[in-house]
């Protein structure tokens, strides 16, 4: 399987972290690039950052115009009925890229997987899958699209997970950011979770958190 083409923004010094950062649906990889100089990171983190793009797919909710997508949506409801199958082989292409950057040289235990919106349904199910402790799973605005058929890896079972979510998400809606935080807090997982007065975003509260949640974990 080929990986997937990725936007990779180095730290100014040699990296000894990596945090893999997956968009939403109809974006690409440069939607969070920004992000980067407002984490304020202390150098001495010297974290990787990658961002993936997501395959070109129809996608059924906009009636089958070809987007960037990490599986198909075919009915927007509370739960969202997807294309799990399509799903899973994006967290199988996701799990190859933590591979790579163990073979750069980054342990397991110093990587971060986050994903935002459908992104975030993604990084779900690779991070509790994977089969090596991962330093921490960020998910923001998203929603557990397999919270009734993932078989969890116990090599993650006390990965540090933070959730985020606006209170206003029209796409989203909050409830599906507390909904995993209460299905994952049930299968024995500690959860960090926040909400925001925003909408389908993020915003500078949020963000300062994030780095302050990164400098935790990473630090």
């Amino acid at each position: 399987m080929s990986l997937l083409p990725c936007i990779v923004k180095e730290p100014p010094r040699t990296a000894n972290a990596a945090v893999i950062w997956l968009h939403g649906l109809g974006a690409d990889g440069n939607d969070f690039v920004p992000v980067i100089p407002e984490l304020k990171l202390p150098t001495e983190l010297a974290v990787r950052f990658v961002f993936p793009n997501a395959p070109t797919i129809p996608v059924t909710i906009n009636n089958g115009y070809v987007m960037p997508a990490w599986y198909d949506i075919t009915e927007i409801d509370i739960e969202r009925k997807i294309d799990a199958t399509q799903l899973i082989a994006s967290a199988e292409k996701i799990r190859l890229l933590i591979d790579r950057e163990i073979d750069r040289g980054i342990p397991s235990d110093r990587i971060v997987l986050a994903g935002f919106s459908q992104g975030g349904a993604v990084a779900y199910q690779t991070a509790l899958t994977y089969m090596l402790p991962l330093a921490g799973l960020l998910c923001l605005s998203t929603y557990f699209a397999t919270k009734d058929t993932i078989t969890p890896n116990t090599a993650n079972k006390q990965i540090p997970i933070r959730i985020c979510h606006g209170t206003m998400d029209p796409v989203v809606p909050v409830g599906q950011g507390k909904i995993a935080r209460e299905r994952l807090s049930a299968m024995g997982y500690t959860v960090e979770y926040s909400d925001y007065p925003m909408e389908h975003a993020v915003c500078p509260q949020e963000i300062a958190d994030i780095s302050h949640w990164l400098q935790k974990v990473l630090g």
